[in-house]
C-alpha cells in the first residue's frame, strides 16, 4: 500500500503517525509520503510540507492568507500526481482536505478520511460532498456513526486514538511520587503545586490566550504555572510573549502528558488538549477567544451546545467553558480557585471523566483503522 497523507495540525500529526506505524506493521511493503509533522516523520512518512505552514484559524485569518492557501493547493496536487499514490489518507483539516477529496475523485484516486470533519456542528451540507468524494470514512466519536446514518452514508466507528496514546496503567503512590520528583528536577521547577497552561498550538491562538492566562497566574503566588509548549513552535516565540515581571513562569516542551499527570489543575484552550486533560483526570477550565468577527460569524452558523470535546461527548457541562468575553482575568481566576479548592467540584469532575473513559471504549483505534484500510484497499485491488 502506497498512501499519501494530508494533515494540517498537531493533533492530526499525532494520530496519523500512530496510524502509519500500524499500517507499516501490517504491510511490510508500506511506503508513504505527505504533508504533516515531526511525529509522522518519525513514523517513516516522507513529509514534504510541515503543518506549521498550514495552520490558519478563523474566517478572517483564512481570508487574509488566501493566496498562500491557493499556492498550497497547487503544490499538493502536483506532489500527489508525481508520487502516484494508491490512496489518499486525509486527516481532519476539512477546509483544505474536502477540496482535495473532490480533486482526487476527479483523478480516480481513492480517498480514505480519518477523523471526520465536524459536519454535525456546522456546514451539514458538507455531508453530501463527503458522500460523493470520500470512499471510506473512519470516525472517532461515538455519536458520529449515528449522525452519518441519517444521510444513508455508512462509516467505520473505530474509537478514539487518544486511548492508544494515553496509558491507563495505575501506579502505586511511591512510583507516582518518584515520577513527579523526576519531572520537577528535569524542568527546574520548585515544590509548589503546579497549574498547567495550554494556550493552543497555533501562533494566533497562543498570542490570543497566553496574556490572560499569565495575568491570572499573578493571583496565585503559592502555585507555579507551567506552559506546555506546542511542538511546532520555538521557545523564543513563547519567551517574547512572557512579560519581564513573569519570568518565573516555566515553559516545557515534549512533556505535556507529564504535566497533566503532575498538575493540580489546568487552563486549557479548546481543542484536542481538553480531551487529553480529561483522560488524565486533570481538573480544567476550557478557554477560548478568537477575533470578534470570526466569533460572531461562528456563533451564527455553528449548531452545538459546547465547544470542548469532553462536554460534547458527554452531552453535558462537565467542565466549565470560558468563551470570548467570559475569558477574562476575573472569571478565569474565579474558576481556577474553585478547581483548586472545592473538593466536591473536583469529585464531580472526576466522576464525569470516568464516564468519559467508558463512553469512548477501549484502546486499539489506530490498529483497527489500519486493518480496515488495508482490508478495503485489498478488496479494491481484487475487483
Amino acid at each position: 500500500m502506497k498512501p499519501y497523507f494530508i494533515v494540517g495540525e498537531a493533533s492530526g500529526d499525532l494520530h496519523a503517525s500512530n496510524l502509519a506505524k500500524q499500517l507499516k506493521a501490517l504491510d511490510p511493503n508500506f511506503a508513504s509520503r505527505g504533508w504533516g509533522g515531526d511525529l509522522m516523520t518519525e513514523a517513516g512518512v516522507d513529509i514534504v510540507k510541515h503543518y506549521r505552514d498550514l495552520a490558519f484559524m478563523g474566517f478572517v485569518e483564512v481570508l487574509m492568507n488566501i493566496r498562500t492557501i491557493k499556492k498550497n493547493f497547487k503544490l499538493v496536487k502536483e506532489d500527489i500526481l508525481a508520487f502516484k499514490p494508491d490512496v489518499l489518507i486525509l486527516v481532519d483539516y476539512p477546509g483544505f482536505n474536502l477540496r482535495i477529496a473532490e480533486w482526487a475523485h476527479e483523478h480516480k484516486i481513492p480517498v480514505f478520511y480519518y477523523i471526520s470533519p465536524q459536519v454535525w456542528a456546522w456546514k451539514k451540507g458538507r455531508v453530501h460532498k463527503i458522500k460523493r468524494f470520500v470512499d471510506q470514512m473512519y470516525v472517532i466519536l461515538p455519536f458520529e456513526a449515528a449522525f452519518y446514518s441519517q444521510y444513508n452514508y455508512p462509516v467505520h466507528y473505530v474509537g478514539h486514538p487518544l486511548l492508544d496514546v494515553i496509558s491507563e496503567e495505575k501506579h502505586d503512590e511511591t512510583a507516582l511520587r518518584s515520577a513527579k520528583q523526576a519531572f520537577i528536577k528535569a524542568h527546574q521547577l520548585d515544590e509548589r503545586p503546579i497549574v498547567a497552561l495550554l494556550p493552543g498550538s497555533r501562533k494566533q491562538e497562543i498570542k490570543s490566550m497566553l496574556a490572560t492566562m499569565l495575568e491570572v497566574a499573578k493571583e496565585f503566588p503559592s502555585y507555579q504555572f507551567v506552559i506546555a509548549g506546542a511542538p511546532a513552535q520555538e521557545p523564543a516565540f513563547y519567551e517574547s510573549l512572557i512579560p519581564q515581571d513573569a519570568k518565573h513562569i516555566k515553559l516545557v516542551f515534549g512533556a505535556t502528558y507529564d504535566l497533566f499527570r503532575n498538575a493540580e489543575a489546568g487552563l486549557v484552550t479548546s481543542g484536542t488538549a481538553t480531551l487529553e486533560a480529561g483522560l488524565f483526570q486533570l481538573p480544567q477550565a476550557v478557554c477560548y477567544k478568537g477575533s470578534a468577527i470570526s466569533y460572531h460569524i461562528a456563533k451564527r452558523i455553528v449548531n452545538i451546545k459546547y465547544i470542548s470535546l469532553v462536554n460534547l461527548i458527554l452531552d453535558k457541562e462537565a467542565v466549565k467553558e470560558l468563551i470570548q468575553s467570559d475569558f477574562n482575568k476575573e472569571k478565569v481566576a474565579q474558576e481556577l480557585k474553585a478547581l483548586l479548592n472545592d473538593a466536591a467540584r473536583k469529585d464531580k469532575m472526576n466522576a464525569d471523566y470516568k464516564a468519559l473513559h467508558k463512553v469512548l471504549g477501549g484502546s486499539g483505534a489506530s490498529q483497527r483503522t489500519a486493518s480496515l484500510m488495508l482490508e478495503t484497499w485489498n478488496s479494491m485491488n481484487r475487483k
